[in-house]
């Protein structure tokens, strides 16, 4: 018979193991009687030629037309390929923000080129702030939340952990943490105005940096900032250098896997083999900056460069500063923007332009010179 709500009022319990009253109107619809008078809605039905029962909800809390409509939308899910059982017992469990970290960490950032930034942006914001609550349960308003935190910060950091997030969230769905049809939660969340950043190591700050360096106990980290400084190549590129990419003969370094995806030959300096010279090489480690796992390269030197600039007293210079400190000091050397574009490998000139302004100091010495050899003969 076709069930109704009165007749489901009038059912009592009968002794039966499983006293189930079936609904002629949709298939494997049915209420369940139990001893203690409870009732409840369920579903029974076949996948893989195995029966299944499950119950919808309890006759208190739904209606008769919204467990009916709840039992037809899961059997056109099943024709779908979708167990409604699994699916539900999969949604119950949930699965974690630390789960999705893990699993962008393993299968996506190992992949970028700045994906050490990510790892890095993970452990310090993301992890912390989220890492025990179920990936479905972010919402627009913790992202906004923590965008707003993090800006009181630094924009560029917070602008930067959005975009992983938000990268995150549309992975979710690929991978199936999310249902499909589950709507990013940084959607139509304004970012913050950044202001370019020129900041550099200036001449005079540079000893109390090179002795807070010199100080640090990571050697391996030691041995990364100083080739940073002496090289400019990217912080990525310099973790994941091998031996095997240096020719001390030649006093050159091969970087294959680049930004820009080209290959950049880039000269050593006598500075820089030094280093290279007193860094202790790991059997069975093909990489120069040696990590804590075997086989493996330093991933993260965030933490070993917060504690040296903090004790050089220098705590608003970012690690990426160091290669814009590169650049500056060449440019003020009076190198051309050419030559610094072929020494940090940038593939686009307007990138290497914002240099052009530390140059002016070297044209200006260079016309001051100028007007006193004139004046000189001038005999003024």
């Amino acid at each position: 018979m076709k069930l109704t709500k009165k007749f489901i009022d009038a059912q009592i319990y009968n002794g039966k193991a499983q006293h189930i009253i079936w609904d002629d109107e949709v298939p494997g619809f049915g209420v369940r009687l139990y001893p203690t008078g409870k009732k409840s809605f369920v579903l029974s039905y076949r996948d893989n030629k195995r029966k299944s029962i499950m119950t919808i909800g309890s006759c208190s809390v739904l209606t008769l037309d919204q467990a009916r409509n709840k039992a037809k939308a899961d059997l056109v899910g099943l024709h779908n390929g979708i167990n409604p059982l699994e699916q539900r017992q999969k949604e119950r469990q949930g699965q974690l923000v630390k789960d999705l970290c893990s699993a962008y960490v393993t299968q996506h950032a190992v992949h970028k080129k700045s994906g050490s930034d990510d790892i890095s942006r993970i452990e310090r914001f993301i992890i912390p702030e989220w890492g025990n609550l179920l990936v479905t349960n972010i919402k627009r308003a913790d992202v906004a939340a923590l965008h707003v935190k993090l800006g009181k910060q630094g924009h560029y950091q917070a602008n930067r952990v959005y975009a992983l997030l938000s990268k995150m969230f549309n992975l979710a769905r690929v991978w199936g943490f999310v249902p499909e049809t589950h709507v990013n939660p940084c959607f139509g969340i304004e970012k913050f105005r950044e202001e370019k950043r020129d900041r550099f190591v200036t001449h005079e700050e540079f000893p109390k940096l090179a002795d807070a360096i010199n100080k640090e106990l990571n050697q391996y980290a030691v041995a990364a900032i100083w080739l940073y400084l002496l090289t400019g190549v990217r912080k990525d590129e310099l973790l994941t250098l091998k031996w095997m990419d240096i020719d001390l003969g030649r006093k050159e370094l091969k970087l294959m896997d680049t930004k820009n995806g080209k290959p950049h030959y880039l000269p050593l300096s006598m500075a820089a083999i030094d280093i290279l010279n007193q860094i202790q090489r790991v059997q069975d480690n093909p990489y120069v900056i040696v990590g804590n796992n075997p086989g493996c390269h330093l991933v993260n030197i965030d933490k070993p460069w917060q504690r040296i600039r903090k004790t050089a007293g220098l705590e608003d210079v970012r690690l990426h500063d160091l290669r814009r400190t590169v650049g500056s000091w060449l440019a003020q050397s009076g190198n051309s923007l050419h030559l610094i574009g072929k020494v940090l490998n940038h593939s686009n000139q307007s990138t290497t332009s914002i240099y052009a302004r530390f140059g002016q100091d070297s044209v200006r010495d260079a016309l001051e010179q100028h007007g006193k050899q004139l004046n000189q003969l001038a005999g003024l």
